[in-house]
């Protein structure tokens, strides 16, 4: 069940990657909730460049993941390695059957294959989404490599499409 308060995507982690994301998939008209582990930075971005846009906050874990419609897609767009695998852990109880994590980050594929096993496990769907373009290209349109269920795909397609980066015919 979707509210008018309840966003279509998560991302979490608001370092620059995760910040021009975000204001990417606002800006193609996907309302968006964001989280980071440092609320000053949240409100920062909130107060800052977010300031007036569809972007809503959670200051904890649970509030953030209570904004988003289901099933939940989540971004995680923090550093590679035991940071995504930190995030997922707490991630995994709050979440419920058919939501979707989404790993942004530059990870090692035998990360994203055992993560997919540990997520699937759980019921949720896993996918691990290279971003590539950098600052701007997360901002304007990254190239986006995501690999997982078709499922997952499927629902998150229309997302990806809108905001990815478009080559000319």
């Amino acid at each position: 069940m979707t509210t008018s308060s309840q966003r279509h995507v998560g991302v979490i982690g608001l370092a620059v990657m995760g910040e021009n994301l975000a204001l990417n998939i606002e800006r193609n008209g996907f309302p968006i909730a964001v989280y980071n582990r440092t609320w000053e930075r949240t409100e920062e971005f909130i107060n800052g460049r977010a300031n007036g846009l569809n972007v809503a906050a959670g200051k904890t874990l649970p509030e953030f993941v209570a904004l988003l419609e289901r099933p939940r897609r989540i971004i995680i767009m923090v550093k590679a390695g035991a940071p995504v695998d930190a995030v997922i852990a707490e991630l995994i109880p709050l979440l419920q059957e058919g939501d979707m994590i989404i790993d942004g980050g530059n990870s090692l594929f035998t990360d994203s294959e055992r993560r997919s096993k540990e997520v699937e496990a759980a019921n949720l769907m896993f996918v691990g989404m290279g971003i590539s373009g950098g600052e701007e290209g997360a901002l304007w349109g990254p190239s986006l490599m995501p690999g997982g269920p078709m499922k997952a795909y499927v629902l998150l397609e229309p997302m990806l499409q809108a905001i990815s980066a478009k080559a000319s015919d």
